[in-house]
């Protein structure tokens, strides 16, 4: 029988033709008849990075400093790290931004912070573009352009680009680590955590249901068992494919804790104090060749609220308490450096680590958070400004505490110009001492030193270059589009030629610098700085120039001798800061202005039994600086029924309301110094209401009412003049029937675990009221927590 021709859909000049009404074919590559006998089939090709495409490892520290490792000429054991300088590059002259959420944004984007919309940390939005702290719709992020050239992309540990309010289920997850092409995700959104008790732990798009850790629980070792398990498993399923792992540690943000095998091991090796320990390790560090002869150290910082006295001048206690502090700093360390062991055993099982770039380095210089004299209550330190002057900022706790899940807290910064040398200041400055640190790259497969290569590179390079670079040893091209959008052009260059070759010069020539004031700016190797410290002249700096390339450590302020290049790089910043959306510079109460929607987070919130915890943030806003009442509903509570009723903070400070031995106890934790009250259960009990009164001195007065089924009051009991809870505190948010995560109180805790109450529990229902604390104390309170809080 011929042929029909019409039962048959023929292709004309290459092209099939098909018949009008058809659809679901377009961009088919094959050939569609009526059966699948005169079809022929097609499969879209799989994309595929190119052969032998290395695997990426970017490890990033929060706040250590440029001293703190090994290669950098730390008397910290860091044979791991060692182990990466000896095969690989030390970028002796690399800069970041001063604080965590813009440095994270630059490194993830290639764009300047502001670019990026992270001038300030990622908490709250005063409502301009430099400013939003969620990445914008057209910023391509490393994952994204990895992901697109057939990469494995996962990250762990801490993320910090999300705002704290869209943190919660319901909000927009655009700025979460999947939406921004990562395939997975565990670790902490947030600007710190415990290391112990996490507040809240992320997988991929969903919050991890935690009740209770495990008694040996500890973050880093927590998420550094997630990133090998993501390697194992890629290889498990595919041998070639290669993997970008973003492994972004926790740690070495307060609250300072530590293992007690890590602690003991440097138990009285800081006894000689921060001065030493300067001198040491700049020495190491002009032996290595990382400065000029001749150049100087800078001397201990003097200027009030920056200053740290000579250790010598401490008293016999006071070096003792923290020469403690650092131990507990220096263990963690060391566990860091297990971490990136732990990972490179895995490489060399896998026969990969000569194929992989790993990247180590630091989002921020090491930090004076700590205070004067350190802090044993992490959270209180927190609050300054114009608070009563009996608040407590070091809960006096014992000593031997120092480092323990017990207690959070933090070094005197005379430990953190150490953890700087030989630099000037802190975290939060522009000066070297907030953006200079440590950076190690090692590749041996693309990147094999020559004989006599030390791997020492002086250049000028910057946070932006990182993703630039990665993408040029990698030789892989970036998307020009993002959701439909054109990506955003890259502010960081390859320094891929440097590391090749010494002798070329860097591409990374000027650079600006801005946060909460403080400015700076560098080109060619001056540069010139600012450092703010009077609100009513932020648009007014009064600046410091120095030549870094014979005075690296910004020792001497040359600005009287140079008027013109002063005026020369004022202009630029100036032009530089209109180019990368800097202004305005916040001076007014805008700097911690948040979002009109979220006022609807202070309105009342009714807690069903069973509900999962409730995030940080939105616990927090309906209790600080105001009144508020707890309204627990029970079934009637039955002789022996007993447990947590409701739940708030943890062991940095928090409240907790429990039946225990036929009474109903409220304990309130002010940062560490713990108050309880109680009344006698009574029969039919079936409500309990616990009333905040706040004060102007940022003071509570509490009261809490029993009430029985026909609605009788039966029994009060009052806890006054306890210190609000505000600033970071509490922690963790609101657990209804069991005191979830991090324990209250410290002994509720040994006595009865989690404490989970064995009766009937309706809800706990939160109604906010007005706020009683003055806005000015507000104002300063939040400010100064939010740029902690990085």
């Amino acid at each position: 029988m011929p042929e029909v021709e019409s039962d048959r859909i023929r292709g004309v000049a290459g092209q099939q033709q098909l018949p009008p009404g058809a659809r679901g074919y377009d961009g088919f590559g094959g050939y569609v008849g009526r059966t699948s006998a005169e079809s022929t089939p097609w499969w879209a090709p799989e994309t595929k990075a190119p052969a032998g495409a290395p695997n990426i490892v970017v490890i990033l520290i929060d706040d250590m400093g440029y001293s703190d490792i090994g290669p950098f000429g730390s008397e910290i054991d860091t044979p791991n790290l060692n182990r990466l300088a000896d095969s690989g590059y030390r970028l002796s002259n690399y800069h970041t931004t001063s604080v965590c959420s813009p440095a994270r944004a630059a490194l993830l984007t290639g764009l300047n912070p502001h670019r990026a919309g992270y001038g300030s940390v990622a908490n709250f939005d005063p409502g301009f573009p430099g400013l939003r702290m969620e990445l914008a719709d057209d910023a391509l992020s490393l994952a994204e352009i990895l992901r697109a050239n057939g990469y494995a992309t996962h990250a762990v540990g801490k993320w910090h680009l999300a705002r704290d309010t869209n943190l919660a289920p319901g909000r927009t997850r655009d700025s979460w680590p999947l939406q921004r092409g990562f395939d997975s995700y565990y670790g902490s959104l947030e600007g710190l955590n415990s290391f112990y008790y996490p507040n809240e732990l992320i997988s991929d798009n969903s919050v991890v249901d935690v009740e209770e850790y495990p008694s040996d629980y500890y973050v880093t070792d927590d998420i550094t068992d997630k990133a090998i398990s993501r390697i194992k498993s890629l290889r498990a399923h595919d041998a070639d494919k290669p993997f970008f792992l973003y492994f972004s540690h926790i740690a070495m943000h307060g609250p300072h804790q530590a293992k007690p095998e890590d602690l003991a091991k440097y138990r009285g090796r800081y006894i000689e104090g921060w001065d030493a320990v300067r001198r040491n390790r700049f020495d190491e560090q002009l032996e290595a060749g990382f400065f000029p002869p001749g150049t100087q150290m800078t001397e201990r910082n003097t200027e009030p609220g920056y200053d740290a006295p000579p250790w010598d001048e401490l008293t016999e206690e006071e070096q003792l308490r923290f020469a403690r502090y650092q131990e507990v700093y220096a263990a963690m360390v060391d566990s860091i450096d297990q971490s990136v062991g732990r990972v490179l055993d895995t490489l060399d099982e896998l026969g990969e680590t000569d194929n992989t770039i790993i990247v180590f380095t630091s989002d921020n210089g090491g930090t004076a958070e700590g205070g004067a004299a350190g802090t044993r209550s992490y959270f209180s330190q927190f609050v300054h400004g114009p608070v009563p002057s009996d608040w407590v900022r070091d809960v006096p706790h014992d000593e031997e505490l120092i480092g323990s899940e017990k207690i959070g807290v933090h070094y005197p910064r005379g430990w953190g110009q150490a953890s700087n040398t030989p630099f000037r200041f802190y975290k939060g400055q522009t000066f070297a001492g907030g953006v200079r640190v440590p950076f190690l790259l090692s590749w041996p497969t693309g990147l094999g030193r020559a004989d006599g290569d030390t791997g020492l590179r002086k250049h000028y390079s910057y946070v932006t270059d990182i993703t630039p670079t990665l993408l040029d040893l990698a030789g892989l091209e970036t998307p020009s589009h993002r959701n439909g959008l054109p990506a955003q052009e890259r502010d960081g260059v390859s320094i891929a030629d440097i590391l090749r070759d010494a002798a070329q010069p860097t591409p990374h020539t000027e650079q600006y610098a801005e946060f909460g004031g403080h400015r700076g700016f560098y080109r060619d190797g001056w540069k010139l700085l600012s450092l703010h410290t009077d609100p009513t002249r932020v648009d007014d700096p009064q600046w410091q120039l120095f030549d870094v390339e014979s005075d690296p450590a910004e020792t001497a302020d040359v600005a009287h001798l140079f008027p013109e290049k002063v005026r020369e790089l004022a202009e630029a910043w100036d032009r530089a800061a209109w180019h990368n959306t800097v202004f305005p510079i916040l001076n007014d109460r805008k700097a911690v202005q948040r979002r009109p929607d979220e006022r609807r987070l202070a309105e009342p919130v009714k807690i069903l039994a069973g509900t999962p915890t409730l995030e940080r943030y939105r616990s927090s806003v309906l209790i600080q600086y105001r009144d508020f009442t707890i309204d627990v509903a029970t079934h009637p509570i039955a002789a022996g029924d007993e447990g947590v009723l409701v739940a708030h903070g943890d062991r940095h400070g928090g409240y907790v309301l429990y039946v225990e031995d036929g009474r109903i106890v409220f304990a309130v934790n002010s940062y560490g110094r713990v108050a309880h009250t109680s009344a006698p259960l009574g029969a039919e009990l079936v409500g309990v209401q616990v009333r905040g009164e706040a004060t102007e001195s940022v003071r509570w007065n509490f009261t809490v009412a029993l009430t029985d089924s026909a609605g009788v009051t039966t029994g009060v009991a009052t806890l006054d003049d306890q210190f609000q809870l505000v600033g970071m505190a509490p922690w963790t948010g609101i657990s209804v029937g069991v005191d979830a995560r991090g324990p209250v109180v410290w002994d509720l805790r040994e006595r009865r675990g989690t404490f989970r109450f064995t009766g009937r529990l309706r809800s706990v229902t939160y109604t906010p009221g007005p706020v009683r604390v003055p806005e000015p104390v507000i104002q300063e309170v939040e400010e100064l927590a939010e740029a902690m809080a990085d």
